[in-house]
């Protein structure tokens, strides 16, 4: 594998949706050790690695610095904001000198997934829709191993890099004015029961790894990175859009991670000196300083959160929400 030394490390939220018009057998979404299962094929991890310089030059990918910690909202759903609630989901930290890959896994073959990044596709910089299109503005898994940015064509893609909401730099607030989501949403598809049984365990898949006033973070373009998207040899006939699996993933600063959950947050491996090593260039944005990242004390609560717990029954089970 391309990463597998390597790990990374941010805050999102992930909910996977309401979506009645799909029928009762949606596929369901749990959180274990890190990860995001969808159904019973398709595993989700966020990695960390280094911002590479948007100079212009297309770079070969970065390396993977850990996983980002998830936290499902629910979890903590007196000190998130009634949105997130609605939205369900989880939650990861992240470092504006961090970007994020995301990693891709399946064993019970291939699945057709929706990127998204403020509700705007990644691939196509569409707006988000719960349908797939023919024209493919979706990934194939496990063809396609990993996602590190959004798509520009011609065989690269613009790294996503953390951006807070208000800044008007999330790819979400240049092309539509606002930015009212934040976040990533993905979207799993199943095949159909037909290629399921055609297949089987042979699929191509690797083994399972075990708005205004918003306080969360959103996704805008870094540096241009070499990265082909797998092109759809299966066939859009081949995906089950009536049983979807969806998520939902909020970011938030290290500051807000811990006045969430509570918890001290590990320092990020990616500092001044690890750019020095990969002969890449600090950005004064990126010193946030490291207070409060891997110290136990508690952080204020943000103003304006109220305190409505909703009651959770599996330990691991994420709940669909409406977005």
């Amino acid at each position: 594998m391309r990463r597998s030394k390597w790990w990374l490390f941010v805050v999102l939220t992930v909910c996977w949706g309401s979506g009645a018009a799909f029928g009762a057998s949606r596929l369901p979404v749990t959180v274990r050790g890190d990860a995001i299962y969808i159904g019973d094929s398709v595993v989700i991890s966020f990695q960390r690695t280094l911002r590479v310089p948007d100079d212009g030059r297309r770079w070969d990918l970065p390396p993977g610095l850990g996983r980002f910690p998830i936290r499902r909202v629910d979890d903590y759903a007196s000190r998130v904001p009634a949105s997130w609630r609605r939205q369900g989901g989880v939650i990861i930290p992240m470092y504006q000198r961090e970007a994020l890959w995301i990693d891709f896994r399946s064993s019970q073959g291939p699945a057709a997934v929706k990127v998204a990044a403020g509700m705007i596709n990644a691939l196509t910089g569409d707006s988000w829709s719960d349908r797939l299109s023919p024209r493919q503005d979706y990934l194939v898994v496990p063809d396609q191993p990993w996602l590190d940015g959004f798509n520009t064509g011609r065989g690269a893609v613009r790294q996503f890099v953390a951006m807070p909401l208000g800044s008007g730099g999330t790819v979400e607030g240049q092309l539509t004015g606002q930015e009212r989501y934040g976040g990533i949403q993905i979207m799993v598809y199943p095949a159909k029961e037909f290629w399921r049984d055609r297949f089987g365990e042979q699929g191509k898949g690797s083994s399972l790894g075990s708005a205004q006033g918003s306080p969360g973070m959103g996704l805008g373009e870094g540096g241009k990175i070499s990265q082909r998207i797998a092109e759809d040899s299966y066939g859009y006939d081949t995906w089950d859009q009536r049983r979807p699996g969806r998520i939902y993933v909020h970011i938030v600063n290290g500051r807000l991670w811990r006045a969430i959950t509570g918890e001290p947050l590990p320092p990020t491996p990616i500092r001044f000196e690890t750019y020095q090593q990969y002969h890449f260039p600090w950005s004064d944005i990126f010193d946030e300083g490291d207070e409060g990242w891997g110290s136990g004390a508690p952080a204020p609560k943000p103003k304006g959160w109220t305190y409505d717990r909703v009651p959770v029954d599996d330990y691991d089970l994420v709940r669909d929400g409406d977005w």
